[in-house]
């Protein structure tokens, strides 16, 4: 992979194609290592709670890693290990604190969404025997929009949590409740920018969920006979612990690459708001 990180001129923003570029060249780079610690991070999701905060902090550990790729000061992997691990249990209440958060914004919405579906109901309802298609149909709209605007609130809010793990695995002056903060600080103001980020990330690793999947679909064939020939308790822990390599393995091909985009995306947001004074040149890695 080909960066720059020069020294102490000032970075101008990384644009949008910048961002997914050097998320992916660092992903390809790095491959190996990456999936290998995520790999061992969807295996902690095994492990209730505990198990999970190692996840969190695993993960965030490959935002870690990149991060100091781009500002050209790498980091072996135990070092890194032993950084995160030392604020494990701050991982931990930072994954509880947005437990509810998360719930409540999900919540809100599936109300709201509701609310406006019973709404349109009743009205359709009271004005569908009068055979008003004109008022039907603006009422349509309007739900349409509505649900569009819900819709954006949604994604914006929880665009604004979207970095709350890598705060935690870089910055010293930070614990498990100002992580939270400064997620919502950093993204001030560039929450559409993000979300773009994110949706052609999306488009990139779509074409490996959909291999994932027809992998999938060949394998569970292959083995449907030999299942009809078993017990079902057998069948059933087969088809379980097959189902668990499959989706841990696919896990650990698609997450560091979602971990290395938010690891460009922290630093491309503390450059912008804060200067880092780095700037991203062409170099072999």
């Amino acid at each position: 992979m080909s960066f720059n990180l020069d020294s102490p001129s000032p970075m101008q923003p990384l644009s949008v194609g910048n961002v997914v570029s050097a998320g992916l060249r660092l992903y390809r780079s790095h491959l190996k290592d990456y999936f290998l610690l995520a790999l061992k991070a969807y295996v902690w999701l095994l492990v209730p709670v505990y198990g999970w905060a190692k996840f969190y902090a695993l993960t965030a550990l490959i935002s870690r890693l990149a991060f100091g790729e781009l500002i050209n000061q790498p980091e072996d992997i135990p070092s890194g290990q032993r950084y995160v691990n030392s604020r494990l249990w701050q991982f931990l209440l930072a994954m509880l604190l947005m437990l509810p958060v998360g719930i409540g914004i999900f919540v809100g919405f599936l109300l709201l969404s509701a609310f406006v579906g019973i709404l349109l109901a009743a009205f359709v309802g009271g004005t569908g025997q009068q055979g008003n298609l004109a008022i039907i149909a603006v009422v349509g709209l309007r739900t349409i929009v509505v649900g569009i605007v819900a819709l954006a609130a949604l994604l914006w809010l929880l665009t604004r949590f979207y970095l709350v793990d890598v705060p935690l695995a870089i910055e010293d002056n930070v614990d498990g409740v100002s992580t939270i903060g400064r997620s919502w600080e950093l993204t001030r103001g560039s929450v559409w920018r993000v979300l773009l980020i994110s949706f052609i990330a999306f488009l990139i690793t779509l074409p490996i969920q959909i291999v994932v999947q027809i992998i999938t679909s060949i394998v569970q064939a292959i083995f449907a006979p030999l299942l009809q020939q078993s017990s079902g308790i057998y069948n059933l822990l087969f088809s379980i612990t097959l189902l668990l390599i499959l989706i841990f393995t696919s896990g650990a091909v698609i997450a560091p690459f979602w971990y290395s985009i938010k690891a460009v995306v922290y630093y491309d947001l503390r450059s912008r708001r804060e200067g880092l004074g780095l700037r991203l040149r062409d170099r072999d890695m």
